[in-house]
């Protein structure tokens, strides 16, 4: 019999509304597995006892007929997103035992619907990373290992304890941020699937800042499925967010057997970079015959301003996080530390507070806005912005309606291998997904397979704004030709 916690997300939304089993068995389920499972670091807070009341109001609700879309179904949250009585920590010390009194729109949706909260998930502090491993309170370990070998694995990031719990069972879905790959990445690492909305489609509102105009929250979970069906009660209109799009939220669901048939499929010349692994170029390739197998059109397309995606990103998004984060001051919440006057207090408290990769982004977001620099970098940053976004227009505009591309340029790297002194080589990692965030664009990265040391990679689909539908029947279609990616083992 397979365990309660290694259902996917519909196959327990379907017993529970069948009454197999219950939403306070189910979420007992998971709390076994957590407590197993912290050598992972997955979680930063776990919350077994809201949990389990969480669930037996569920049940209550499923016995009278009255159950919500996500009713009784165990989720965990990023450490992003603001939690009403639950501490919040944005994976750092500056906001230790930061408590709010208020819940972000993305949680709050996913409670009216039914949805459970096992805990608060680990993430790269303030989301400013690509392995999980700035995070204040200690790194994610990947739940995957390579073949034969007990090296520890990162999961990815910034959402890395977003895609290891969902890999790991540790959870039947996550909520995650993506400010220039933070979902995608970390999914295509761990096997799972994960989806960045269209800039606009999700609600900002109560999620710690780092980019204002790249953040953007999306769902990590082991199926495409499960993907729709979680992004279809974290999106919608919301009042508080004015970049918030007042759309209707279309039926995710019902978009995943959609399927292809008549589709056209860019694949975009420039994104087969110099020294491409041969298996990344292989999967590429059987991504895009599966999806004319299913009957769509493969048309190579031309995306010229690709290259200068990476260094433009690397200025807009350190610019934007070095004004955000000016609020983090030990005045008003959060650490303090004193001073002999509230400069020294101000300096003390950041010094303190932020780790070495949040001081360089903010040192560079600083650099690149101060006068006499802030036309040579931010402005002609912004303009390549809108370039690449131009690109996709006229992409769109010449029949494609969605992109294939990898997700990553390799598989998962162990821990430690690159964070070292050199942290271009861990902003490359990025190489691949920044595009979607300077545009506003939804992107989807789904699992297609293991490389040659047994490790996940992941396909991307990028679409039209605010056509995520295209994307999951897309989507769909690579997961049913690959197969599931499952854990083989565990280890811990």
């Amino acid at each position: 019999m397979t365990e309660l916690n290694e259902l996917s997300l519909a196959e327990a939304r379907d017993g529970l509304r069948a009454k197999t089993f219950s939403a306070r068995e189910i979420a007992q389920a998971h709390i076994d597995a957590l407590e197993k499972a912290r050598v992972l670091n997955a979680y930063l807070l776990e919350t077994p006892d809201r949990a389990l009341k969480m669930a037996e109001a569920s049940d209550a609700k499923i016995a009278k007929g009255e159950a919500g879309p996500l009713e009784g179904l165990p989720l965990g949250i990023k450490d992003l997103f603001c939690t009403e009585g639950v501490t919040t920590t944005a994976g750092s010390k500056i906001l230790e035992n930061f408590e709010p009194h208020y819940e972000s729109a993305v949680s709050a949706n996913l409670w009216r619907d039914g949805a459970v909260m096992l805990g608060k998930l680990n993430l790269d502090e303030f989301a400013m990373g690509s392995s999980n491993e700035t995070s204040a309170y200690g790194g994610v370990i990947s739940p995957w290992r390579r073949t034969g070998s007990d090296v520890k694995i990162v999961p990815g990031g910034s959402s890395g304890g977003s895609a290891a719990a969902v890999a790991a069972h540790l959870c039947l879905g996550a909520t995650a941020t993506d400010t220039g790959g933070s979902i995608r990445q970390p999914a295509a690492f761990t096997g799972t699937v994960g989806i960045k909305p269209t800039y606009g489609r999700v609600s900002r509102w109560g999620t710690v800042a780092f980019a204002s105009s790249l953040d953007q929250a999306g769902p990590i979970a082991r199926t495409v499925r499960d993907c729709a069906i979680l992004l279809g009660s974290m999106a919608g209109p919301d009042a508080r967010d004015t970049t918030c799009v007042d759309l209707p939220v279309p039926d995710f669901e019902a978009a995943v057997s959609r399927g292809v048939k008549g589709l056209t499929i860019g694949i975009p010349k420039e994104y087969r970079v110099e020294g491409m692994p041969a298996e990344i170029q292989k999967l590429w390739d059987d991504g895009a015959a599966w999806l004319k197998d299913a009957g769509a059109t493969i048309r190579e397309i031309s995306l010229p301003h690709t290259k200068l995606a990476l260094p433009a990103y690397y200025i807009v998004a350190p610019a934007e996080a070095s004004s955000n984060l000016a609020r983090y001051d030990g005045v008003r919440y959060g650490l303090r530390v004193p001073g002999r006057d509230i400069a020294a207090m101000y300096e003390n408290t950041r010094a303190a507070g932020f780790g070495r990769e949040v001081k360089r982004r903010i040192m560079i977001g600083t650099y690149v806005l101060s006068a006499g620099y802030y036309d040579a970098y931010y402005v002609r940053a912004q303009k390549i912005r809108t370039l690449i976004k131009r690109d996709f227009e006229e992409a769109y505009a010449a029949g494609v309606d969605a992109i294939l591309t990898p997700a990553t340029p390799s598989s998962a790297f162990g821990v430690g291998e690159k964070a070292s002194a050199d942290p271009v080589e861990m902003y490359l990692n990025d190489v691949f997904t920044v595009t979607v965030n300077m545009a506003g664009l939804p992107g989807i990265a789904v699992p297609a397979g293991l490389d040659g040391q047994g490790l996940p990679l992941g396909l991307q689909l990028i679409g039209r704004p605010f056509d995520e539908e295209t994307l999951f029947a897309t989507a769909e279609v690579i997961e049913r030709a690959a197969g599931r990616t499952v854990l083989p083992k565990v280890w811990w």
